[in-house]
């Protein structure tokens, strides 16, 4: 069972901006995105949607799929342990 997964943001800032050497800002220009909507993605004040997971496919960014599956571990894993010992 995995242990609290990391926010898709944390994935996207380190995997695929960090790893191909840009900026967020740049980041932000090639997704076609605010820098604001970006940095609240990688900070985890947004979740990935629809439309971003396909920005980050035209990016080559693996797919559309990928990044919604890990968006919805991501909420499944913290819907079921919010209310730890809650019945």
């Amino acid at each position: 069972m995995m242990f609290d997964p990391p926010h898709p943001g944390e994935i996207i800032r380190e995997d695929c901006i960090v790893a191909a050497g840009l900026t967020i800002t740049k980041a932000a220009e090639e997704l076609g995105v605010s820098r604001q909507a970006l940095s609240d993605l990688l900070n985890g004040r947004a979740d990935v949607s629809v439309e971003m997971a396909l920005r980050l496919e035209r990016m080559k960014w693996s797919t559309a799929e990928t990044w919604l599956g890990v968006q919805q571990a991501f909420d499944l894993w913290h819907a079921r342990h919010k209310d730890v010992g809650a019945k």
